[in-house]
Order: C-alpha cells, then sequence, then structure tokens
C-alpha cells in the first residue's frame, strides 16, 4: 500500500510540474528569439549607420572640393575685376583724351573760320590791289613804261623841282614794288595757313580717329570681360547653390546619424529589457525547480504515512503544483504587444502618398485648439527636439512582434517627453500646433517600418497600421 501511495505521489508531482516546465521552455525560447531579433535590429541599426557616415564623408570631400573651387574662382573674379577696373580707368582717360581732341578740333574750327574770314579781307586786298596793278600796267602800257616817268623828269622848272620830281617818281616806284611784294607775300602766306590749318585738321582728326579706335577696342575688352564676370558670377552662383545643398544633406545625414545611434541606444535598451526578463524567468524556474525538490522530498517522507496523510499530502503537492503552473501561465505579456492607436483627435487633412509634386511620407491630422498628441504605442523616445522642418518633433521606436518600428509627431507647440524616455500607448507626447515648415495648426504622424532614415524610404501608410 504504501508502495502504491509513493508511486501515486510521484506520479501527481510529475502530471503538475509538466506542463510548467514545457510553459517556461516556451517563455525563455521566446525571449531567446525576442533578444536575437533585437540584436539583429540594433546590428541592422549599426550597418546603416555605417553607411550615413560613409555618405556623411563623401559628402564632406564633395564640400571642400566645391570650397575650393568657390576659392578659384573667387580668385578669377578678382582678377576679372581688377582688368576690368583697369580697363574702365582706360576708357576714362580714352574719352577725356576724345574730348580733349574733340575741343582741339572745335578750337582749330573757330580757327579755320577765323583764317577763312582772313582769308576773305586777304583775297578782297588782292583783288583791290589786282585792280590797281592792272590800272598801273594800262597805265603804263598805254605810256611805254618808263617814258613817263622821264617826261615827268625832264619837265622841271628848277633843279629843286626836278629833285621833288625825282623824290616823287621813286615814292611810285616803290609803292609800285611794294603793292606787288605785299601781294605775292599775302598771296603766300595765305597758302602757308591754308596748308598749315588743313594739315592741323587732319592731324586732329588722325587722332582723333585714333584715340576712339582705342576706346572701341577697350570698351570690346570691357564687353569680354563684363561676359567673363557674368559667367563666373553665375558658376560661383551654382557653386554657392551646390555647397547649400551639400550642406543641407550633410546637415540631414547628421541628423539621421543621431536619430539612428539613439535608436541604438533605445534598441539596447529593449535588449537589455528582454536580457532581465529571461533571467527573471530562469531566476523563476530556479525557485520553482526548488520548490518541487523540496515537495518530491516531503513526498517520499509521507511514504510511510497511513493513506490520509498521503493523500493529503499529495493534494498539497498537487495545489502547490497548479498553483505554480498558474502563474507561470498568467505572466504579463510583451511589452509592445498592443498595436497602435491614434495619435491625435480630427479629420485626416491629407494622406499619405503623392502630393504637390512630391512624396508626402506621413497623414497630416488637423484640428483647432489644443488638441493633445499621444504616442501610438509602447516604446522608447529616440529624440524630442525643435527642428526648422519640422518644428517641435518627437520620434519614438517601438519593437512589436519582432519587427521595429518608427513613429515621427511634427509640427507640435510644445514637446511633453525628452529623449530617452520609456512611454506607453496613449501617454501625452506633446500639444498640436504649426511650428516650423507649416501652413496651419496640424500634427505630421509617419510611421516607418524600421529605423528613420533621411530619405525616408522606410516610411509606409499609416491608415494601413492605424484606424483612422
Amino acid at each position: 500500500m504504501k508502495g502504491i501511495v509513493l508511486t501515486t505521489s510521484i506520479a501527481c508531482v510529475l502530471t503538475f510540474t509538466a506542463p510548467i516546465s514545457t510553459i517556461s521552455a516556451e517563455s525563455i525560447n521566446d525571449l531567446n528569439k525576442e533578444i536575437n531579433e533585437l540584436e539583429q535590429k540594433k546590428s541592422s541599426i549599426s550597418g546603416k549607420e555605417s553607411n550615413v557616415e560613409q555618405d556623411k564623408q563623401k559628402t564632406q570631400t564633395k564640400l571642400k572640393k566645391n570650397r575650393q573651387e568657390q576659392n578659384k574662382i573667387d580668385s578669377e573674379i578678382q582678377e576679372i575685376d581688377t582688368k576690368l577696373s583697369d580697363t574702365k580707368a582706360k576708357i576714362e582717360t580714352k574719352t577725356e583724351e576724345i574730348n580733349t581732341t574733340k575741343q582741339k578740333i572745335e578750337k582749330n574750327e573757330k580757327e579755320i573760320k577765323q583764317l577763312k574770314k582772313e582769308i576773305k579781307d586777304l583775297k578782297e586786298r588782292i583783288k583791290k590791289r589786282d585792280k590797281l596793278l592792272q590800272e598801273r600796267l594800262r597805265t603804263i602800257q598805254q605810256t611805254g613804261g618808263n617814258v613817263q616817268y622821264m617826261e615827268v623828269l625832264m619837265g622841271a622848272q628848277s633843279f629843286g623841282d626836278f629833285v621833288d620830281r625825282a623824290s616823287a617818281v621813286n615814292t611810285i616806284m616803290d609803292q609800285d614794288k611794294a603793292i606787288m611784294e605785299k601781294q605775292e607775300e599775302e598771296k603766300k602766306e595765305l597758302e602757308e595757313k591754308k596748308k598749315e590749318v588743313e594739315a592741323k585738321k587732319k592731324e586732329l582728326e588722325k587722332e582723333k580717329k585714333n584715340l576712339e579706335s582705342q576706346k572701341a577696342e577697350f570698351e570690346s575688352l570691357k564687353q569680354t570681360l563684363d561676359s567673363q564676370r557674368e559667367k563666373k558670377d553665375k558658376l560661383m552662383n551654382e557653386l554657392e547653390k551646390k555647397e547649400d545643398k551639400l550642406e543641407k544633406h550633410k546637415m540631414s545625414l547628421e541628423e539621421e546619424q543621431e536619430i539612428l545611434r539613439q535608436q541604438q541606444e533605445a534598441m539596447q535598451k529593449e535588449i537589455q529589457r528582454a536580457k532581465e526578463a529571461k533571467q527573471a524567468e530562469e531566476d523563476k524556474q530556479k525557485q520553482l525547480a526548488a520548490q518541487r525538490e523540496k515537495e518530491r522530498q516531503q513526498a517520499n517522507k509521507s511514504s510511510d504515512s497511513n493513506d490520509s496523510s498521503s493523500n493529503s499530502s499529495s493534494n498539497s503537492s498537487s495545489n502547490s503544483s497548479n498553483s505554480s503552473s498558474s502563474n507561470t501561465i498568467t505572466a504579463p505579456p510583451a511589452a509592445n504587444s498592443k498595436g497602435f492607436i491614434r495619435p491625435a483627435d480630427g479629420p485626416v487633412t491629407s494622406g499619405f502618398g503623392p502630393r504637390w509634386g512630391t512624396t508626402h511620407p506621413g497623414i497630416d491630422i488637423g484640428r483647432g485648439g489644443s488638441s493633445t498628441i499621444r504616442a501610438a504605442a509602447d516604446g522608447t523616445v529616440i529624440r524630442s527636439e525643435y527642428s526648422s522642418s519640422y518644428g517641435n518633433v518627437v520620434y519614438m521606436t517601438h519593437y512589436m512582434g519582432g519587427t521595429s518600428y518608427t513613429t515621427v509627431y511634427a509640427h507640435m507647440s510644445s514637446r511633453s517627453v525628452s529623449t530617452g524616455q520609456t512611454v506607453k500607448a496613449g501617454q501625452p507626447l506633446g500639444v498640436m500646433g504649426s511650428t516650423g515648415y507649416s501652413t496651419g495648426v496640424h500634427l505630421h504622424f509617419e510611421l516607418h517600418v524600421g529605423p528613420w532614415n533621411g530619405a525616408k524610404s522606410n516610411a509606409v501608410n499609416p491608415a494601413k497600421y492605424v484606424n483612422f
């Protein structure tokens, strides 16, 4: 009878402890699986972080090259500016010289005008002298030339009269000679003045033409330099735009790098949590094993007792085992198993997908007043900051069903959580607003399968995960 009781007692213990071992093994296996998946996710994030760092280095190299090109173009622009300044100075000098030459030409033209007047007067005088000379010649021809002078001398009444007549004749002859000489002199002077003025005019016209030619060359050079400067300015503008784009890309990479780092930290916390849960489960199993061993020993001791005692002991062990089994089965579910909830009240004002020629990587929920923004699921805040584009924004990472997710809550008027904080689903994150690049009070909500990245390649339609 005692043997039967002992066998029955051991059988009861084994019957009640078998499910406990199975359930415990399943829990530990699940935790091991979760830890492995988290380690893989962490490794994946680390790989992405490495890729981002490489992209960042390439961008930095491009920025360096861009700045070197800018320095080169800037030096060329300065050289062109120096040439332009020199050319403008030469153009101004030539313009002044041309103006001076024009003034000389104007003065020369006045001289020519005056000379023409003098020539006209001289021509009148020559004309009068020609007339006088012609009359004298006619008289000489009519009287036989010098015979008339002889008659004048011979007709003297006295010696004194002869002297007077001779003096008069000499005077007349001298006058005739003077008239002839003056006539020739003035004619010669007139010709010389004409030649001088014409030569001076030619010289000035030539000088003016030469100066205008030089000025035209400088103006042509200035046009060439202006064209070069315009091209260099355009190239510099393109380089500056490229630099700005590269700087923004670099900032985006740095931001993505920081988010990946924070995601890695959050993932490490999840791994630590899973390891602690595993350790707690293992400790619990050790306690249960010790308890079962104790019960087994008690069962052995009670084998010599009567049937009533054996049954009582057996029932006690069974109850204890059932209690332990019940405790194991009703262990709380793993974190992040509730799924996603609506992050804010209000209508969806803009959906996921193409919008304004680009892709809208999330959905917009609009509502007036100070609507509360809530966490869409249990998770960790990997970033809480103010961004120039997103305004007040919160990034969260979640781990559910072996998959990691990232949610983004943007344009809030204020934030009530900080980086690294663990948050429960429905917990307030901030207040709806219109900060950053925003056209009105709303929540811009993004959901990414895996980590967030600048290209937003992991973004999915939140409407497939959340009931809006």
